[in-house]
């Protein structure tokens, strides 16, 4: 299983996405792929992302089962603390 969110992106981009992955909400991808699939896509959505950002979490044999990539300015930050990804929210400085 894979899930790919693309922040920010050009919509041909999304359109790119969604002949290989269902997207049951704007910028979220969802699938099954082949590791060679994904690793192209991820490739793919990197290259053609401009100034957006994406995340990608995949199945994998970890503690967690799982494995992050990101790219670009993510809302969210993702920190891979002694092998267990967290995630890292930074508070807004526009209060």
């Amino acid at each position: 299983m894979v899930a790919l969110i693309l922040e920010r992106v050009p919509p041909g981009l999304r359109g790119e996405m969604s002949r290989w992955m269902i997207e049951p909400k704007a910028g979220v991808f969802v699938g099954k792929l082949s590791a060679a699939v994904r690793d192209r896509l991820w490739e793919k959505a990197q290259k053609a992302a401009g100034d957006g950002a994406g995340m990608m979490i995949h199945a994998t044999n970890s503690e967690q089962g799982f494995d992050i990539r990101t790219f670009g300015d993510n809302s969210r930050s993702i920190v891979n603390m002694e092998g267990l990804w967290l995630v890292k929210i930074t508070p807004s400085c526009s209060r």
